[in-house]
């Protein structure tokens, strides 16, 4: 077995494992700066829709020798407005100017086909009016609205309230970061980014999912043992399931960075960048609030309940006496003031909870008291 193998194995019994919630404070501060940091490119710069968004014009030409920087300067000048030029594969270009209307096209494609040195026929002129740019904005958010709604509601039922809100929570924590990145770096915004943030959401929202599922299968009747708190359970199914997410996000990045930093980058295809970046930044962004923002948030929001207080409080005790009498914390500690209703209790820990490794074996009643009913390791 590989050595990647053989870690995740051993986080999955619970033989090694990372204190990720007892650190939540410090993943909550880390997750609170880069949410700051994403607004405040937000406001500071704003997104560059495209012009599906806010209307404009694209023209497309034949084969010319214009370089891309020529051409960018002779459609602001005709236009007005920035635009945004792409060296197509036949050897033509694609001009794309937002924020102008029917009329000033086709001035605008006449004053190209002179400056490009083409015949005005053969460059194709594709309108946008504003209002269907709102349109295709405004039913881009109710998606988005529709979509959290539902996640909301099935996170709810299949689970409990307070994972269906630390879900939310995440998800908001990812788009949030994902918008931001895009205001910083200055990329177009166009229906393939809406695309690939929807498709970033079902990404981010699978790992805590899975995470959830292990932590919903292992605190089934958790208050009637006295071994390990909300938290630590909370602990060992992200540590359970940490590989299987790297794995996940790993595989899923690869190809996506390929579309963004080859296709994109060194090949110029600069379409390919409105959906990559969406989908690189969302799936990291996903991976990391899974782990680091909404298992935390649920083990805060369980520890809040009066029976997981009072749980604590037992788990404590317990291992304080055991302490006191040199015994080991991990094992777990018959007390001679228990009656046998209280050890039944103890030895009918669900074998879910906890480390696979240290489960609790039914004791037999011919053994001596206070002994453990076999070997430990």
């Amino acid at each position: 077995m590989s050595k990647l193998g053989t870690l995740g194995a051993r986080l999955h019994r619970g033989e090694i494992g990372y204190d990720f919630v007892g650190k939540r404070k410090l993943w909550y501060g880390i997750s609170i700066l880069i949410t700051i940091t994403a607004i405040v490119g937000l406001a500071v710069r704003g997104l560059n829709m495209g012009i599906e968004f806010q209307g404009g014009a694209v023209f497309t030409t034949e084969k010319t020798s214009i370089s891309v920087s020529q051409a960018e300067t002779y459609a602001e000048e005709a236009s007005g407005h920035d635009a945004i030029v792409q060296k197509l594969g036949n050897g033509g270009l694609r001009i794309q100017v937002a924020g102008i209307d029917t009329g000033k096209s086709d001035r605008i494609k006449e004053d190209l086909a002179k400056d490009l040195k083409v015949d005005p026929e053969k460059i194709n002129a594709d309108l946008v009016g504003p209002s269907w740019g709102d349109q295709i904005a405004n039913k881009a958010w109710q998606g988005l609205g529709i979509f959290m709604v539902l996640v909301v509601i099935y996170l709810a039922i299949a689970f409990e309230w307070r994972m269906a809100l630390a879900a939310l929570v995440a998800l908001i924590h990812d788009i949030t970061i994902t918008v931001g990145v895009y205001a910083l770096v200055g990329f177009e915004v166009t229906p393939g980014t809406v695309i690939g943030l929807l498709t970033i959401l079902g990404y981010s929202l699978y790992d805590t999912v899975v995470v959830f599922d292990s932590l919903k299968e292992q605190t089934k009747e958790l208050t009637k043992q006295t071994r390990w708190t909300y938290s630590e359970v909370a602990d060992r199914s992200i540590n359970g399931t940490l590989v299987r997410s790297i794995n996940t996000t790993v595989v899923a990045l690869l190809p996506v960075a390929g579309l963004l930093f080859i296709g994109g980058g060194v090949l110029g295809a600069g379409m390919l960048n409105d959906i990559s970046l969406s989908l690189f930044v969302g799936l990291a962004a996903g991976a990391y609030s899974s782990i680091f923002i909404a298992t935390p948030l649920v083990a805060d929001l369980k520890e809040r309940e009066p029976q997981m207080k009072a749980l604590r409080k037992r788990v404590l005790a317990k291992r304080a006496a055991a302490a006191a009498k040199g015994e080991s914390l991990e094992a777990p500690v018959v007390d001679e003031r228990y009656d046998d209703e209280d050890r039944e209790d103890d030895d009918a820990t669900p074998a879910v909870v906890g480390p696979r490794a240290q489960r609790a074996q039914p004791s037999s009643r011919g053994r001596g008291r206070g002994r453990p009913s076999g070997k430990r390791r």
